[in-house]
């Protein structure tokens, strides 16, 4: 297998069927699956696993359907995929009674979630099974694996949430804010204002998260669809979570523990994640692969313009091909 910081051949575009990014694939299974204390989680599954099992994890704010264009990448080299809404996000209800608010008491519960789901999910079939995050849902999968989560055969981690960017304030002083905005009882109000209607915000946004206006519009075409699955801002209190988990993941011993075969792919100028905090993490990780693309990757690198998101692709096939015996 070449080097992780190689270069990539992809399929010419013209080599590559046409993906409807607005509808379901025609053969998927859409439902729910409840938590051990009754809540529903929506899932989605696609693919009949001659390859094997595919658990993928969505970010904050994702639902499902932002990922069904690599959902569909992965069950045509074979792996039945499986992937959920977050309790709280998409389409697995709210926490609060503003449906655009994004609110969690505490990440212990997603992590709750988490091991209940990958439990169920790994005694559904036989045959490797491996876990794709993205974002806050790397986090929480490493969270989930240092603290004693059962292991898949292989894990891969996309723009991994190991440290949230809060510039320009300094860590300490957004965690001190965020907490005094919680006791003061403002934790299930959305921690900042997200004007839908602004076309200047939403090109901000889009900025943040990807170079391709068009998957972004996709995402917008999705919440305007469903308004279900749309949401804001985070709570003041996933700001405070958020900061306080991935203070605890870095201060803390636990990360040396994860023994899964682990890539990690990060984008150098990622405005809502911290680079240099994945850095640190895949340094802990042992034998974990780490490579960091330039100002050509945002934050949602699969779902960034082709020439990155087929090469991030094409690396996340490759080292399951190595590492995942077939």
């Amino acid at each position: 297998m070449p080097p992780m910081d190689s270069p990539r051949s992809v399929p010419a575009p013209f080599d590559r069927p046409i993906f409807d990014r607005r509808a379901w694939p025609m053969d998927g299974r859409l439902d729910y699956w409840n938590a051990p204390d009754g809540w529903p989680l929506r899932r989605y599954r696609l693919g009949e696993g001659t390859r094997g099992r595919m658990l993928v994890l969505g970010g904050r704010g994702d639902m499902i359907e932002k990922y069904l264009e690599v959902i569909h990448h992965w069950a045509g080299r074979g792996w039945a995929v499986t992937s959920f809404d977050w309790r709280g996000q998409g389409g697995s209800g709210r926490l609060t009674g503003d449906p655009l608010c994004g609110h969690i008491e505490y990440f212990g519960q997603w992590i709750a979630d988490l091991n209940a789901f990958a439990a169920d999910w790994s005694a559904e079939g036989e045959g490797p099974a491996v876990i794709v995050a993205h974002s806050m849902g790397g986090h929480l999968l490493l969270r989930a694996l240092a603290e004693g989560m059962a292991p898949p055969d292989a894990a891969a981690t996309v723009a991994p949430m190991m440290g949230v960017r809060s510039a320009p304030l300094p860590r300490w002083l957004a965690a001190a804010i965020a907490e005094l905005m919680c006791v003061l009882g403002f934790d299930r109000k959305q921690a900042w204002t997200q004007k839908e209607d602004s076309e200047r915000q939403r090109h901000m946004r889009q900025k943040r998260l990807t170079h391709d206006p068009d998957r972004y519009a996709d995402e917008l075409w999705w919440r305007d669809h469903s308004r279900d699955v749309a949401l804001g801002s985070p709570s003041w209190k996933w700001v405070e979570q958020a900061l306080h988990s991935t203070h605890a993941m870095e201060t803390q011993p636990g990360l040396e523990r994860i023994s899964v075969p682990l890539l990690i792919l990060a984008a150098q100028n990622d405005r809502l994640v911290s680079t240099p905090a994945i850095r640190r993490t895949a340094a802990r990780v042992p034998g974990a692969r780490l490579h960091v693309y330039g100002p050509e990757a945002a934050h949602e690198i699969l779902r960034e313009l082709d020439p990155v998101r087929l090469d991030a692709l094409a690396r996340i096939d490759g080292f399951l091909d190595e590492v995942v015996p077939r």
